[in-house]
């Protein structure tokens, strides 16, 4: 190895053992060489730079000056050099080009086991307020009405917290985040914010509606690793109207399963749980580039509208939810082949019977649904089973055809319940329909 080479290796580890004394938590010194002897300056050393006088914040890169190649070759110190600068000296570079969060210094860097990409762009989140607040006020249950129960899932840095405050204020928002972090971070930024320390997935959502007399308007940027769990809670919790609408960001193929039509590659559990318990629109695609830091694949902002507990009875016709979930979590456990092969060991029904009813051509339609189909609900009128649909694959059925499936082989209940029995069914109905066993209470 020639001089110059092993000069730049002895620079490189210089520079890189800078930097690390630079991120110690210590108040130590940085031990600058001399250019007249390889040994650190002592203490007094008017070259010795204290490690109070460095602005930590800024990126540094490190410059040294005075060597000059000969003739032939050899590079040697130049002691006449009008550029001369004693020891290793740093320059500043400006950073203000890059856009970065407004994060707070060491306090919130994003933690991957909680999935946290926390969005940047002050345009991405104008443009999902705006979603938001189109959804909570022009569609679903509440057309017109003000927000007074605004509920944010996962804030992390607060960037969506803080268009939330100043365009609703503190007083009908609340967030829930499970990081610490973000929490004390919040609470001192809004002092009379209410922030929940808890876990998305625990959150008892009827309960909190049940506080605030009303139905909670959702708003996130949900992780996605558990996306899906998220969505699935709030379905159980729209069992008691305890959710009107929810605008979050998801995966880009999480969005396309959920608004996806029959007979696409797409269409699955996601699809037909959604599109039977809500209004789904997917909003607009959001590229990598609007997170820090940037996950692998796009993004999407979704808008649901929950159906309320009337009108979601009146399209389960009858049905169990938990029936609805026993048929089409084991239908497209193999969705490759037929409704008949894979319907035939559901739970909740011997073999022998289902068999006959796999069967059997479609019963007759409750009057409830002939009475929907009358009005031109869509929903309805995609809800008569053809006369070979045992010979189906689960992705060439509609939603509607999922409920009337499970109707043929579980049977349905009545609509025209008393309060009383209603509340009997209230731990049925909700809360573990969807949602893990593990999740929530």
């Amino acid at each position: 190895m020639c001089r110059c080479h092993r000069l730049w290796h002895l620079l490189t580890y210089w520079t890189y053992l800078q930097l690390a004394i630079l991120n110690s938590p210590t108040n130590g010194l940085l031990p600058h060489h001399s250019r007249q002897t390889s040994s650190p300056l002592s203490c007094c050393h008017p070259l010795r730079i204290h490690f109070g006088q460095i602005d930590k914040t800024r990126t540094y890169q490190t410059i040294c000056r005075g060597w000059v190649q000969g003739s032939d070759g050899e590079w040697e110190w130049e002691e006449d050099d009008p550029n001369f600068v004693p020891a290793v000296t740093t320059t500043t570079i400006d950073t203000s080009s890059t856009a970065t969060p407004q994060l707070p210094s060491g306090k919130l860097k994003p933690k991957q086991s909680l999935g946290q990409n926390f969005l940047k762009d002050p345009n991405t989140v104008a443009k999902i307020v705006r979603a938001f607040h189109d959804d909570a006020t022009n569609r679903g249950n509440r057309p017109g009405k003000p927000l007074d129960s605004i509920v944010e899932l996962g804030p992390g840095a607060g960037a969506l917290t803080d268009r939330l405050v100043t365009n609703y204020g503190t007083d009908v928002l609340q967030c829930i985040e499970v990081d610490p972090r973000s929490v004390e971070i919040l609470g001192e930024r809004y002092p009379s914010l209410l922030v929940h320390h808890a876990d998305v997935l625990q959150v008892n959502y009827p309960a909190m509606a049940e506080q605030e007399g009303q139905p909670l308007v959702i708003i996130g940027n949900l992780p996605y690793y558990i996306t899906s769990q998220i969505l699935f809670a709030l379905a159980d919790a729209s069992h008691y109207g305890a959710v009107d609408c929810a605008t979050v960001t998801m995966q880009w193929e999480v969005a396309q399963r959920m608004v996806a039509p029959t007979c696409c590659k797409d269409y699955g559990i996601l699809s037909v749980v959604f599109q039977t318990y809500a209004d789904v629109r997917c909003h607009f695609k959001i590229p990598p580039t609007v997170f820090y830091p940037q996950p692998k694949v796009d993004s999407a902002l979704v808008g649901l509208h929950f159906l309320g507990p009337s009108n979601l009875r009146q399209r389960l016709a009858g049905v169990r939810p938990q029936d609805f979930r026993n048929v089409i979590t084991t239908a497209f456990r193999q969705r490759r082949k037929t409704v008949r092969n894979s319907l035939k060991k559901i739970p909740g029904i011997e073999a022998d019977e289902l068999k006959a009813k796999l069967d059997s051509l479609p019963v007759p339609l409750p009057q409830s649904v002939l009475n929907a189909q009358n009005t031109g609900d869509v929903f309805a009128l995609s809800q008569t089973l053809p006369d070979n649909w045992a010979s189906k694959r689960p992705e060439e059925l509609t939603p509607a055809q999922f409920i009337e499936v499970t109707r043929l082989l579980f049977g349905s209940r009545t609509t025209d319940r008393n309060e009383e029995s209603q509340q009997e069914d209230v731990p049925d109905l909700g809360r573990k329909v969807w949602r893990k066993l593990k999740h929530g209470i």
